[in-house]
C-alpha cells in the first residue's frame, strides 16, 4: 500500500494553507493615498501627525477611509483619486515646504494579514509605470577631487612640521612638490608618508631639482572609483526616500553607472530635481549683541546678518542672529559619524579635510568666548542645529555637533552629511517614462499568457493522464501558489520578464509529472501490480527530476549572480520557481495519489 504518516499530510496541508495567506494580499488591489514625510533630517514626522491631517481635512470636508502611522511617515487613504488630488493640495498648504506630502497607492490587505506581515509583491517599472534613469559618473572628476584633496592634505602636512616647500601642484594624474634641496626632500619624504597611507610617495632629485611625486596605485584608483560609485547610490537613496516611492531600485551597473528607477512616479522634472538635491553644513558666527538682535526681531535685520532660529533641548525655538558670512561648508567633511559627546548625549562627530581643519583652527582660536553656530542647510533652508560658545582653539580636523537632538536625529544628520554630496557628478545618459495605463495592459497581457497556458496544460493532462493528470494539474495550482506567496513573503520585485520566467517555471513544472506518469505508465506495462506501479513510479523518475533540477538551477543562479535588471528579475522568478516545482510536483501530486488510490486495493490506475 501506498501511504504518507499523518504529520506528511499535515505539513503539506499546513504549507498550502501559509501560502494561501500569503497568496491573498495581491488580489486586494490598491487604494489612492497620501504619504506625508519630513523635508528635512531635523524635524520628524510622528504620530500627532494623524490627528494633524484628520484636522486639516476635516476643515475641507474630506474624511479618509483610513489614516495612520507607520516608519518614519503618515499615511491617509482615500476612496478615489478626485479625493487625494483635493486633500493633497490642502494638507501641503497647511503643512508647508517642511514636509513632503506624496501621492501615492496602498495596498487594501485587511489588518490582520498586515500583522502576520502577508503583503503584495512588489511590481517593476514596466508592470506598475514610473520613470526610469541610467546615470554616468564622472570618474575623472572623481580622481581630479581626490587629487586636489590629496594636495591640500600636503600643503597642511608640510606647513605643520615647518618644512619649506616651494610649490605643490597637480599634474594630471599625479601631484608634484617642489623643494630646495636634499634635506628637505628627505624631510618632505618622511612626513608625507606618514598621512598618505597606500599612495605611492617618490624622491625625484636631478639636475639641482628636487620634487617629491605623489601617485595613485592601480588598486587605489579602482577603490576610490568604486567609493564614489557607492557613495552615489547611498546619497540618490537618501534623496529619493523624499518622494515617498514604494521600494526604489537604485543600483550599480557596470563600472561607473546607476540605474535609478522609480515606480509609481511620473513627474519627471520632479525627480530630476529630487536627484539633484543637496545637503551640507554651514559654520557661521552669532551674533549676540543683544540690541542689534532686539532691533532684528521686531524687523529690522541690519545689513549683513541674517535672523534664524535655534531649537533649545526642551523644544523651544529661540530667535538668534548670524552673520551672512560663512566660515565653513560641508565640502570641507570627508566623515561623519553618530556617537555621544562628554554627557553622554546624542552627538555628530565630524572629519573635516585639510583646508577645512586649518581654517577651523583659526576661526576658533581668534574667536574664543564667542559662538559659532552649525547650520544643517537642505534644499536652500538653513537650519540652526546647535551654537555652542567657542572655548579654545580647536585643531586636528574634529568638530563635534551636539545639541537638542536624539539618537535618530543624529543618525540621520551623520548620513545627511556624510552622504548629503555626490562624490562626483553624474549624467543622465537614458531617461524614459512609463505609464500607469502601459504598466496595466503589461500586467494584463501577463496575467492572460500565464493563465492560459495554464489552462491548455490542464486540458492536455487530464485528458491525456485522466485522474493523474487531474492530480498534476492539481499539483500544478499548488506550485503556483507556493511560488506566488514566496515573491510575496520574500519582497521579490516582479517584472514582466518575471512573469515570463512564472509561465517557463509552469511548463518546466509540468514535465516533472509527465516523467513521473509515463514512469508509471511504463511499470504498469512491465508487469508491475498497481500499487507497486504508483512506488516505483514516483522512486525511479525522482532521480532524473532532481538531475534536471539542479542543473537548470545552476543556470538560473547563474543568471541572479552576473546578470542586472531585468535578467536578475527573471532569474529570481526561475530559481524561486524551480524549487518549489520539485516539491509540489514529487511530494504534493503522490500525497494526493495516496489518498485516491493509497488505502485500496485497485486492479487498474487511469493514467
Amino acid at each position: 500500500m501506498n501511504r504518507y504518516p499523518l504529520w506528511k499530510y499535515l505539513l503539506i496541508v499546513a504549507s498550502i494553507l501559509i501560502a494561501a495567506i500569503y497568496t491573498i494580499p495581491n488580489f486586494y488591489g490598491e487604494s489612492p493615498a497620501l504619504q506625508i514625510s519630513s523635508a528635512r533630517a531635523t524635524i520628524k514626522v510622528s504620530n500627532a501627525m494623524v490627528a494633524r491631517a484628520d484636522t486639516i481635512l476635516k476643515a475641507i470636508n474630506v474624511t479618509p477611509v483610513d489614516s495612520y502611522f507607520e516608519g518614519t511617515s503618515v499615511k491617509v487613504r482615500f476612496k478615489d483619486t478626485d479625493v487625494q488630488l483635493k486633500a493633497k493640495d490642502a494638507i501641503q498648504a497647511a503643512l508647508g515646504d517642511d514636509y513632503i506630502v506624496a501621492l501615492n497607492l496602498i495596498s487594501d490587505t485587511p489588518v490582520w494579514l498586515t500583522k502576520l506581515h502577508a503583503k503584495p509583491m512588489v511590481l517593476g517599472l514596466d508592470l506598475r509605470g514610473g520613470v526610469h534613469f541610467l546615470l554616468e559618473v564622472d570618474m575623472k572628476a572623481a580622481v581630479d577631487k581626490a587629487l586636489e584633496k590629496t594636495a591640500g592634505d600636503v600643503r597642511r602636512e608640510l606647513k605643520d612640521k615647518k618644512i619649506r616647500y616651494g610649490k605643490v601642484s597637480r599634474e594630471r594624474d599625479r601631484v608634484e612638490v617642489q623643494l630646495r634641496d636634499e634635506a628637505t626632500l628627505k624631510a618632505a619624504n618622511f612626513a608625507v608618508r606618514k598621512i598618505l597611507g597606500n599612495l605611492k610617495v617618490q624622491d625625484i632629485a636631478e639636475n639641482g631639482t628636487y620634487k617629491l611625486v605623489i601617485t595613485y596605485p592601480a588598486a587605489e584608483i579602482t577603490k576610490l572609483k568604486n567609493d564614489a560609485v557607492l557613495q552615489n547610490i547611498t546619497t540618490l537613496h537618501n534623496r529619493v526616500n523624499e518622494l515617498g516611492v514604494a521600494e526604489p531600485v537604485i543600483q550599480q551597473q557596470g563600472e561607473g553607472r546607476i540605474v535609478v528607477q522609480l515606480p509609481g512616479v511620473q513627474d519627471t522634472a520632479k525627480a530630476k530635481d529630487i536627484l539633484g538635491r543637496t545637503a551640507t553644513l554651514e559654520v557661521r558666527m552669532v551674533e549676540d549683541d543683544q540690541a542689534l538682535l532686539t532691533e532684528a526681531i521686531n524687523g529690522n535685520v541690519p545689513s549683513g546678518y541674517e535672523l534664524m532660529s535655534e531649537r533649545r533641548a526642551d523644544g523651544r525655538n529661540v530667535p538668534i542672529l548670524l552673520k551672512k558670512e560663512v566660515e565653513l561648508t560641508g565640502e570641507n567633511i570627508n566623515d561623519a559619524q553618530a556617537g555621544f559627546d562628554d554627557k553622554n548625549e546624542p552627538a555628530v562627530h565630524l572629519g573635516l579635510d585639510s583646508t577645512g581643519a586649518a581654517i577651523f583652527k583659526v576661526l576658533t582660536r581668534d574667536n574664543v568666548g564667542k559662538r559659532v553656530a552649525m547650520i544643517l542647510v537642505e534644499k536652500g533652508k538653513g537650519e540652526v542645529v546647535t551654537a555652542p560658545v567657542v572655548r579654545g582653539e580647536i585643531g586636528g580636523g574634529r568638530v563635534q555637533i551636539s545639541g537638542s537632538m536624539g539618537v535618530a536625529e543624529a543618525n540621520d544628520t551623520a548620513l545627511l552629511l556624510r552622504a548629503g554630496s555626490l562624490a562626483a557628478p553624474m549624467n543622465i545618459v537614458e531617461e524614459r517614462t512609463i505609464g500607469p495605463s502601459l504598466g496595466k495592459e503589461n500586467i494584463s497581457k501577463g496575467f492572460n499568457s500565464t493563465l492560459y497556458g495554464f489552462l491548455a496544460i490542464a486540458v492536455f493532462m487530464m485528458f491525456y493522464y485522466r485522474v493523474f493528470g487531474v492530480v498534476s494539474t492539481l499539483a500544478l495550482g499548488a506550485n503556483l501558489l507556493f511560488l506566488l506567496a514566496l515573491l510575496s513573503l520574500l519582497g521579490v520585485t516582479l517584472t514582466l520578464p518575471g512573469i515570463a520566467a512564472i509561465a517557463l517555471t509552469l511548463g518546466m513544472a509540468i514535465d516533472a509529472n509527465v516523467l513521473i506518469n509515463e514512469r508509471v505508465r511504463e511499470e504498469l506495462r512491465n508487469g508491475a501490480t498497481p500499487q507497486l506501479a504508483i512506488k516505483n513510479g514516483y522512486d525511479h523518475a525522482f532521480a532524473t527530476i532532481l538531475d534536471s533540477n539542479i542543473t537548470t538551477l545552476i543556470a538560473g543562479l547563474a543568471l541572479l549572480i552576473f546578470g542586472s535588471g531585468a535578467i536578475r528579475g527573471f532569474a529570481w522568478v526561475h530559481c524561486i520557481g524551480i524549487l518549489t516545482s520539485m516539491y509540489s510536483a514529487v511530494f504534493v501530486s503522490r500525497a494526493m495519489i495516496n489518498l485516491i488510490y493509497g488505502n485500496r486495493r485497485v486492479n487498474t490506475l487511469a493514467v
